[in-house]
């Protein structure tokens, strides 16, 4: 199944991205790993819902339904819902109930359905009623891992164990995993844009090739041949 996605910036600090598509007939789709939670709005034979996704720890196979819309946003490492602990959301999704046709139920009061083009006032608005927040030592434990001085770079004054505590908090995940699926996405873009197997395992920094298929199918769904192939 082919998806095409339109993408756009946000100007929320919150925010990796805003983006929207739709289905025709009903198909099923590999859905790959991924760090960042989202928020989806689907809008189908005149029904809207809102479902909070979490990430996802590997690839799986999802049912796309047909004839639907699909709008989402997709929120930066660290930004998290205090009532509603990311961890719970981990290879999970949780549809919030509706209050009317236009509205849903978040934390006891009612929500117009956001859409593609007012996503940044919807999101300005969850941060200003403390419903959105972000966790300042998760950019500081990411620049740290890709600097290879996590320690050294994270606040002194705090304990290993409680910057991880914050960490998962703030993601559901440990940084090594999402390291490794950041990895794996890095590879896939390569092959995709036609770098051999062999220079992907090398510059991705991968010990060899077996290491690199064995992520990819576990992070991608699909080997290194696959994704070469699709070309």
């Amino acid at each position: 199944m082919i998806f095409i996605f339109e993408e756009r910036p946000s100007e929320s600090s919150f925010v990796e991205t805003i983006w929207r598509t739709q289905s025709e007939n009903a198909d099923s789709f590999i859905s790959r790993a991924v760090s960042h939670w989202e928020i989806v709005v689907t809008r189908q034979d005149g029904k809207t819902a809102l479902t909070l996704r979490g990430p996802e720890t590997q690839a799986t196979l999802a049912p796309c339904p047909a004839n639907a819309e699909f709008f989402g946003i997709q929120f930066k490492l660290g930004t998290f819902m205090p009532h509603l602990p990311v961890s719970s959301l981990v290879d999970n999704a949780i549809t919030l109930p509706a209050a009317t046709s236009q509205s849903f139920w978040l934390n006891h009061s009612a929500w117009q359905f956001p859409n593609f083009d007012d996503a940044d006032i919807f999101v300005d608005k969850l941060v200003r009623e403390g419903l959105l927040v972000r966790e300042a030592v998760v950019d500081t434990v990411l620049r740290g891992q890709r600097q290879g001085r996590l320690v050294q770079s994270t606040p002194p004054k705090e304990s290993l164990r409680s910057i991880q505590r914050h960490f998962i908090q703030a993601t559901g995940l440990t940084h090594r995993t999402i390291q490794q699926i950041e990895r794996a996405q890095q590879a896939a873009d390569l092959l995709e844009q036609g770098v051999s197997i062999l220079d992907t395992v090398d510059q991705i920094g991968y010990a060899d090739q077996s290491h690199l298929t064995r992520s990819l199918k576990r992070f991608i769904g699909q080997t290194p041949a696959q994704i070469s192939r699709k070309r």
